[in-house]
């Protein structure tokens, strides 16, 4: 367990970061409101500006499963040709990508850091998919949304999504602004979103779909249920490709891809007495985790994580994931708190979780967060009418 040198140990400062502001899942709004002429933003990535705009979000869809399953995703396959990647952001995870998304800001901006983060000064986690512990939404993500600007700007702006997700807190602080539609199945999704966009001049509209990641998460990418759901996934975006009216651009992308972790290869924290000790919170999740030591503990905490795990995963103190560039170019002073003391992100084929705090969690056969290229690529998939 105990080396002599240290020459093999990941360095946090050479982590594949996410290319926030030139090729990041937070400039595609701001790109397209510009495109669209909402005041205060400029274009980062290079798409043609339209008339009507549709962003169609599949959770889980990770560029390199479509690019792996050609015979599962024929029609999105087809527009990958020529298009290359854009990253999402530190850890990919689905409240983190979601707030990129809806704000047009990074992690260390919106503060959505991670699948569970601490409340600073609680002693607690939350969760920031649940929002739970129920935390006041707009002192945790006080930034206005690129959603909210555009409808200011005059244009017409919806979210198509699941009646659930209408009045949650995440949606409050990542995805309001303009119109929300409650729409149950894919279908009525597709075409709700289609017939918004004919229904107006300059529009913009989101959708969304989760099916595949709960596929995933369940049995894993490998498996026929995921291929499956892939499948399903593949002719709704068909679907809603064919419907678009005259002077649209349709954008398929997604939050994060994902990985299958075996049994073997999964580290559990809460039989592990070495990376537990001094470790007050253990948050993030399998492959990104953000780890809160007890006060005065930190810098055991870092070496022991290091020690253990330093050459499967990037493992870096706050200050050197900050410095870094992790969660963006610049980390705002209210979330700081929030982000670890140790800050662990899984390169191999391994997680460390938690059977008696995360039981669900653990048991997850696909898993994601951290920045490898099956993880961290998502697509952008481009169609115009």
């Amino acid at each position: 367990m105990h080396h002599e040198d240290h020459y093999d140990l990941l360095d946090p400062a050479a982590a594949p970061v996410p290319r926030y502001g030139s090729a990041a899942l937070s400039d595609l709004l701001p790109t397209l409101a510009a495109g669209l002429g909402v005041p205060g933003y400029r274009p980062v990535l290079p798409l043609e500006p339209a008339d009507r705009v549709c962003v169609f979000l599949v959770d889980g869809l990770g560029w390199e499963l479509i690019r792996a399953n050609p015979d599962w995703a024929p029609f999105l396959n087809s527009l990958t040709a020529g298009r290359t990647p854009i990253t999402a952001g530190f850890p990919s995870t689905t409240a983190t990508s979601l707030a990129s998304v809806g704000t047009g800001l990074p992690p260390g901006q919106h503060g959505l850091a991670g699948y569970t983060v601490a409340i600073p000064d609680s002693g607690r986690l939350m969760n920031q998919l649940r929002w739970t512990p129920p935390v006041d939404p707009h002192a945790w993500q006080p930034h206005p949304t690129v959603f909210e600007r555009a409808h200011q700007a005059g244009v017409a702006t919806a979210q198509v999504s699941s009646p659930l997700f209408a009045t949650t807190p995440l949606t409050q602080v990542a995805l309001s602004g303009g119109t929300f539609l409650g729409r149950t199945t894919g279908e009525e999704r597709m075409d709700r979103a289609a017939a918004w966009l004919a229904e107006h001049d300059r529009a913009l509209v989101y959708t969304y779909l989760s099916e595949l990641d709960a596929a995933g998460h369940r049995y894993g990418v490998a498996s026929d249920e995921w291929r499956l759901t892939l499948f399903a996934v593949d002719r709704l975006a068909r679907r809603l490709a064919e419907q678009l009216p005259p002077r649209s651009a349709l954008y398929v992308t997604a939050d994060h891809g994902m990985i299958d972790i075996a049994p073997e290869d999964r580290i559990d924290f809460d039989e592990d007495w070495e990376l537990s000790a001094g470790v007050a919170l253990l948050g993030g999740e399998g492959r990104a985790r953000h780890v809160y030591a007890h006060p005065g503990a930190a810098a055991d905490v870092h070496a022991v994580w290091s020690e253990v795990l330093g050459e499967q995963m990037w493992v870096a103190t706050r200050e050197q994931a900050v410095a870094a560039g992790w969660f963006g170019p610049s980390v705002d002073e209210r979330v700081l708190p929030r982000i670890g003391d140790v800050v662990a992100a899984a390169r191999d084929d391994i997680a460390v979780i938690a059977t008696r705090s995360e039981p669900g969690e653990s048991q997850m056969v696909g898993l994601h967060g951290s920045m490898t290229p099956v993880e961290q690529l998502v697509p952008l998939l481009e169609v115009r009418s």
